[in-house]
């Protein structure tokens, strides 16, 4: 099983809000997932975007796991501003 650390989809129309989870490469966007890391607003201020577990994230990507384009993007960023 290959697992990658990715967005789910929890907003409704024209107010999107996304959940970071580790899930299943296989499995669909917003479908089961193995552990909720964080989430990502769009609609707050640049600074309270983006909330994540560092650590759990980290182990995550230990055991193996890919991290998608978009929310390594996050992460990386994320980790300059600490």
């Amino acid at each position: 099983m290959a697992v990658m650390i990715r967005f789910a989809r929890a907003g409704t129309k024209k107010k999107p809000f996304f959940h970071v989870v580790a899930a299943d490469k296989e499995a669909c966007r917003d479908g089961k997932y193995l552990e909720r890391l964080g989430t990502y607003n769009p609609k707050l201020k640049v600074e309270e975007r983006f909330k994540v577990d560092m650590d759990a994230t980290q182990a995550w990507i230990k055991k193996g796991a890919k991290v998608s384009e978009t929310v390594g993007h996050l992460l990386k960023a994320a980790s300059k501003s600490k």
